[in-house]
């Protein structure tokens, strides 16, 4: 399991750094997020749920069922959107709303 970070759309704003449970992701010279060791990744997807510009995808295996995709999070206030690119070319959406999940 591994994330994918866009350097294009990475700000600098170091929240992924901060939030990664195995200090996996670092921050560069040039001020942008870069995961050291891919293959460490433990799959969490917190710095997915930090990333305000989502600039960071994680890469759904075919050991997962995946099959190559990617999948990444956008947020509509209480809304978390969670878009999954097929490597087919085929994009799944899938909606959260913040204040009605994990309750039991």
């Amino acid at each position: 399991m591994s994330i994918m970070i866009d350097k294009s759309k990475c700000i600098g704003c170091g929240k992924c750094h901060i939030v990664c449970p195995g200090s996996l992701i670092k921050i560069g010279d040039d001020k942008k997020a870069f995961i050291k060791y891919p293959k460490d990744c433990w799959g969490c997807t917190s710095c997915i749920k930090e990333c305000p510009v989502y600039a960071i995808g994680f890469y759904l295996g075919a050991d997962i069922g995946g099959r190559g995709g990617l999948v990444h999070i956008e947020s509509d206030a209480d809304i978390l959107r969670w878009i999954i690119n097929h490597s087919d070319g085929k994009i799944t959406e899938i909606d959260i709303n913040r204040k009605e999940s994990n309750q039991y």
